[in-house]
């Protein structure tokens, strides 16, 4: 059974007060009760094509699962071994296959720990090494992200002091050593990822500031959001957790979701007496991963590239021939088109490609559809850039477009 009881019953009660309000002809009711139990979802949520050229859409639920992880997790569903030594029958630590993973995939961290967010991890390691005390952190670095998310509130609400140094678009190694001092539990360098500073600018790297950290004793975690475990020539300003912790850094945080291309998920990744130390902490168990998302994690890292990794590094040549093909179906206009990275990573960096003009209309007859089509909208028109979508969904987004045409 698809549905629960209350949601069939809820279904024909609602049936049947349209009957006895004379919307609905009595002898119909069965019909449309049958059809609208075979079109009610389990989940409200919706899957859709992501026509954007967004790769990583934070409000269509950030990275697409790779098949491998779509399999882990069906695997994962049932009764599983998340934390048992099926060997020697007694119970075991959570969570091994992806902190292997993960530690095969990035062989500069001593070690790693998996949490179920990006702000939980930078949580947790502020947490653990500074409550109570000072995290220095430059005034360049204090940013808000999406829906009104602030650094400074976030590292707030883990009871230590935030200590700024340098300005808003200088800082200098000077700023970060002559703040240190028995009550600072941890310098923090967190990379802006969603906005650019140009101009008279100044900022401090990592092997600079290592080397103070190390010196005085204090250690050093870099916060690098986007989840890019080796460098992408693609990318080429964008931080990786192996170049950083090769540069110094002790303890590096990131995201799972972004462009690893995995589950939601909180990584931190470097020296193993502090991820020990972490992973020790009361917090650690309120922030843990699920056995649903330790599974996709683990296929994501161990299994083929992941759909974020193909879409970014998608052939422009080939988007041109299936952009003409689809506008050749449907009657739209080809027209050049830079996709972007999207979740606050790479910003400004364009994605070349191509994309289908249709009229701005026929948005929301997509948007509506079925499969649920999102386009772009730019200047009076509805953009269709096919880079987010399934080479293999092209003809059933042909018959979508197609439909919400006719509707208009």
């Amino acid at each position: 059974m698809r549905l629960a009881e209350h949601v069939i019953v809820g279904v024909i009660r609602a049936v049947q007060v349209r009957a006895r309000s004379g919307a609905l002809a009595p002898d119909r009711v069965a019909e449309e009760v049958t059809a609208e139990l075979a079109a009610r979802p389990a989940s409200a949520q919706t899957p859709v094509l992501n026509a954007t050229g967004v790769v990583v859409h934070t409000n269509l639920g950030r990275a697409p699962l790779s098949d491998a992880a779509v399999a882990a997790l069906q695997q994962a569903a049932g009764y599983v071994d998340v934390e048992m030594d099926l060997a020697a029958g007694v119970r075991s630590k959570r969570g091994v296959g992806a902190r292997a993973a993960l530690l095969a995939a990035c062989p500069a961290a001593e070690d790693a720990l998996a949490v179920n967010n990006g702000a939980a991890a930078l949580v947790l390691a502020t947490t653990a090494l500074a409550a109570g005390r000072e995290v220095i952190i430059s005034r360049g670095e204090l940013i808000e992200i999406g829906a009104g998310f602030r650094l400074p509130d976030l590292i707030a609400s883990t009871g230590a002091r935030l200590r700024e140094v340098g300005t808003t678009n200088r800082t200098h190694l000077a700023d970060y050593a002559d703040a240190i001092g028995p009550d600072t539990g941890c310098l923090l360098k967190v990379h802006p990822s969603n906005f650019r500073v140009e101009g008279f600018t100044s900022g401090v790297d990592v092997r600079d500031l290592s080397a103070v950290a190390a010196e005085r004793g204090v250690p050093l975690v870099v916060d690098l959001g986007s989840g890019l475990l080796s460098p992408d020539p693609l990318l080429p300003d964008e931080p990786d957790a192996a170049t950083t912790l090769a540069a110094g850094a002790d303890l590096v945080t990131a995201s799972g979701d972004k462009l690893l291309g995995g589950p939601q998920a909180g990584l931190l990744l470097g020296r193993a007496d502090l991820v020990s130390r972490l992973g020790r902490h009361p917090l650690a168990r309120a922030v843990r991963m699920d056995k649903l998302a330790l599974a996709a994690l683990e296929a994501t890292l161990s299994g083929p590239a992941a759909p974020v990794v193909e879409y970014l590094h998608a052939d422009p040549a080939r988007l041109r021939e299936r952009a003409e093909a689809l506008a050749a179906a449907v009657g739209g206009e080809v027209i050049e088109h830079d996709g972007r990275v999207g979740g606050g990573g790479a910003p400004g960096v364009p994605l070349h490609g191509f994309a289908v003009r249709l009229p701005e209309a026929v948005a929301r007859p997509l948007r509506l559809g079925t499969p649920s089509v999102v386009p772009r909208l730019h200047e009076g028109a509805a953009l269709l850039d096919l880079r987010c979508v399934p080479e293999s969904a092209d003809e059933v987004l042909t018959d979508a477009v197609r439909a919400a045409l006719g509707e208009i």
